[in-house]
This record gives C-alpha cells, structure tokens and sequence, in this order.
C-alpha cells in the first residue's frame, strides 16, 4: 500500500470517522471481505475526486454526478469490481472511463502499475492534476476511444469497464492475458444492466454475473461483439 504525501495524511484524519462508517456499513456489511481492497478504499480520499459541492457527500455510498455528464462511481462499486479482479502487487490494468480518477487511485494502491483513458478532455487533465497531488505515480492517463483499448501497453492482468455496452469490443478482450480477468457493466441505458466478470482462459471466456448496477454508456467508435459462449 502506497503512503500518501504527509500534508494530505491529516486531512485524511480529519474524515476517519466517515471513511470507517463507509467501510463498516457500505462494504463489509454488503459483502466485500477482502482486506486489501477495503485498505486501498480507506487511504484513498474520495472528497479530493467530487466536484466541491458534494464534498460533503464524499463518503455517502452512492455516484455523484462529476464533470462532462459523468459520475464518480459508487464505492461499494468500485470495491466489488476491484473484488472481483483479484488483485495482486505485481499486476498491470487497464482502466477504461477514467472519470475524476478515483477508481485509478483505488486500483493504483493495489497493483504495479494502472493504464486509464478518458474520453472527455477536461476529464484527463482533471485527474492528472489530482493523482499529482496525492503524488500516484504508477497510473498513467490517456485521452481517447477506451473500446481500442491500449495496445502498446498490453497484455493487461486485469481491466475494468467503467461504462455500460452491450458488447464488448473484441480490442479490449484480445489485450488481457490468458488466466486475466475483465468486469463490466452489461447493458443498456434503457434495460438492465448487470456487472458481469469475464475470465480469459485458454478455450474462451468464462462469465460471472455480480448483481445489477447503472452505469453511463460507453461511447464507441467499435464495432465488435463479444464472442460467443
């Protein structure tokens, strides 16, 4: 777990009772167990990613709308896939849908290095700016379409969907590694969406549904489907 810098070791003081009442009631209580991603959870401070008018909702266990349309996701969410990933210190991922970056920071607590893209200009620079200050050096930031993915940077251990499709683009499913594991909200705006893990494996994919989320769509420029069972 990586120490945050010491002038922002007192703010996070400040809001422990929040945090830990977030952890207790919003996480532990829903089901998350493993150590680690509760620990990542607890040192990142989630009220440097909300846009200043939420910042008293900053550990209230729901999204918050951010900049450009967005959210920042829920934490019980971004727990529960970080969960479902398995990950491990010696892992690369690849985010897509950076957002404020808050998920990127969980993730970056957790494994060697994090790839996110972001669609929305102002986005990037947003969390750029915040990952400095909170001084996370092993997440990388990339405007772009998230459906190619990041080739150059691949193959990736993990990589998470931080937008609904109904089809994964087959760029994104080609860069995770054999054994790799890959969660995403599946649906649309108008229907259902349920978060479902896919684990690569040497004959295919094997799927895990995770329950029912909402999540903004993901804006493609793909065109690929995901293979089938």
């Amino acid at each position: 777990m990586r120490d945050l810098p010491s002038k922002l070791q007192g703010q996070l003081s400040i809001r422990r009772a929040e945090r830990a009442r977030l952890i207790e009631t919003g996480l532990v209580q829903q089901g998350i167990s493993d150590p680690a991603v509760l620990a990542a959870i607890n040192q990142v401070p989630r009220e440097f990613f909300v846009d200043p008018e939420f910042k008293d909702k900053a550990y209230h266990n729901r999204a918050l709308p951010i900049a450009s349309g967005q959210t920042i996701s829920q934490p019980y969410i971004v727990a529960l896939m970080a969960e479902a990933l398995q990950l491990t210190p010696h892992f690369r991922l690849l985010e897509i849908g950076t957002g404020s970056g808050y998920a990127a920071a969980v993730y970056a607590q957790l494994v060697d290095q994090v790839f996110t893209i972001e669609r929305h200009d102002f986005l990037v620079n947003l969390s750029r700016s915040r990952l400095e200050e909170l001084q996370i050096e092993n997440v990388s930031v990339r405007c772009g379409d998230g459906s190619f993915g990041w080739p150059e940077a691949a193959p990736f251990d993990a990589i998470s969907i931080a937008a609904a499709t109904e089809d994964i683009p087959k760029q994104l499913l080609n860069q995770l590694t054999i054994g790799g594991k890959l969660v995403a909200p599946i649906g649309d705006q108008q229907s259902n969406q349920s978060l479902i893990c896919f684990k690569r494996t040497e004959g295919g994919f094997e799927k895990k549904d995770l329950g029912s989320v909402r999540f903004v769509p993901l804006i493609s420029d793909a065109d690929e489907d995901l293979p089938s069972d």
